[in-house]
């Protein structure tokens, strides 16, 4: 974001400079669109203003401040795309990189816009200059600007985990790792689940046994009884006494 920043500043710097020569900029476009005899119909695109350049300019001054003008918005363009990768966006700095992204396109129409206040670039012109001819020219480099320095303004008062979405998902399971270790420490750590048939099978095995050891137990106690004749029918246990 610093650097963004940065490269907007010393955009508004070039453009400082550019403004000082705004007549210099008219009047080499004056002479070009009179060289393509094309001084009908108003300066309206980008690429209007480097078709003049390249095929209708005759002398270093005019070239100088027609490829300043171009510059100066080639640069808006490259840092239009920097900013679309600070962050994931939303509505409103979405809009307005989209806003910027069509005003800077080369086939873009400008003839309708117009610089408002502060900005005094369209009151530089004469009426007709302004209306017919330079009006939406002059205007494209302070409207763009207004609008970068509105999209900084409104990115600043985003949470911080909304910038840099390039490492946002990397980083947001790093942050999850450290919260997920207990859970996983607990899984690691609980017994093994038993087997519930084996379970049952081996308490079954073992009430068998038991029953059994009853059975015989009983069976000797009355042979015993039987053979000293003390009783006359099958052996039972004595009853419980009270106490």
């Amino acid at each position: 974001m610093n650097e963004a920043k940065e490269a907007l500043r010393n955009i508004e710097q070039n453009y400082k400079l550019f403004l000082q020569q705004q007549f210099t900029f008219i009047g080499a476009l004056q002479r070009t669109r009179e060289n393509a005899h094309d001084t009908i119909r108003p300066v309206a695109s980008i690429s209007q203003v480097q078709s003049y350049m390249e095929h209708h300019c005759n002398n270093s001054t005019d070239r100088r401040i027609l490829n300043m003008f171009l510059s100066i918005c080639n640069d808006l363009s490259k840092l239009c795309q920097r900013l679309e990768t600070l962050h994931s966006g939303n509505n409103v700095t979405d809009g307005i990189l989209e806003r910027c992204k069509l005003l800077l396109s080369h086939s873009n129409n400008l003839s309708i816009i117009r610089a408002k206040y502060p900005h005094d670039v369209v009151n530089h012109l004469s009426c007709d200059e302004a209306k017919n001819h330079y009006g939406g020219v002059v205007s494209l480099i302070p409207i763009v600007l207004d609008c970068m320095k509105e999209w900084v303004t409104h990115t600043e008062k985003l949470p911080r985990h909304v910038l840099y979405n390039v490492s946002h998902g990397s980083a947001a399971a790093e942050k999850r790792a450290p919260q997920d270790a207990p859970a996983r420490a607990a899984i690691s750590q609980a017994p093994l689940p038993v087997d519930l048939e084996a379970q049952t099978s081996t308490s079954n095995k073992h009430n068998v046994q038991v029953q059994g050891s009853k059975r015989v137990w009983k069976k000797n106690l009355n042979d015993i009884a039987n053979h000293s004749g003390k009783l006359k029918g099958p052996w039972k246990p004595p009853g419980r006494h009270a106490f």
